[in-house]
């Protein structure tokens, strides 16, 4: 069997912050932007009759590695408070860019959280030697953490 994980999707507080995050700072576009009626069988989150609003966002490939970003309307949840920690059930979203200085600056003009300014670093290679990487690691608006990578 061949599986492809096509998208993550994220339950943000606010829809137009999250995108500043994902279209302003990692340069996502957009590929998708509705509102839709919860049927209350697949999503084990609200309930029947809710309504959300489900974005979605890529990046170069236009099957995988995209981010949905699902914001509920009505009824509006209650938000936790972001602890900016990654613990068990938080992913750790690492990702490419073009650019780690670009996107650093375009992090802290944002206001979003840094957990580890820009440096440069290098790793075991899968297929031997090493890699360099110049990376930032930042949290979103709703403190999903990204490892934000350019390789050297």
């Amino acid at each position: 069997m061949t599986s492809i994980l096509k998208r993550t999707t994220l339950i943000v507080r606010d829809m137009e912050k999250s995108i500043e995050f994902y279209k302003g700072v990692l340069g996502m576009t957009k590929y998708y932007d509705n509102q839709i009626t919860l049927g209350g069988d697949l999503l084990p989150a609200g309930n029947k009759g809710d309504v959300t609003h489900l974005t979605m966002w890529k990046c170069e490939d236009p099957v995988i590695g995209m981010i949905g970003l699902l914001e509920w309307l009505d009824p509006v949840w209650e938000a936790p408070e972001i602890s900016y920690k990654v613990g068990y059930g938080n992913p750790v979203f690492v990702a490419g860019v073009d650019d780690a200085e670009e996107v650093y600056e375009k992090a802290k003009k944002m206001g979003c959280v840094i957990r580890a300014p820009l440096s440069e670093a290098e790793y075991p290679a899968a297929a031997g030697g090493v890699v360099r990487v110049r990376s930032v690691g930042v949290f979103d608006p709703d403190g999903h953490f990204f490892e934000l990578n350019q390789t050297l």
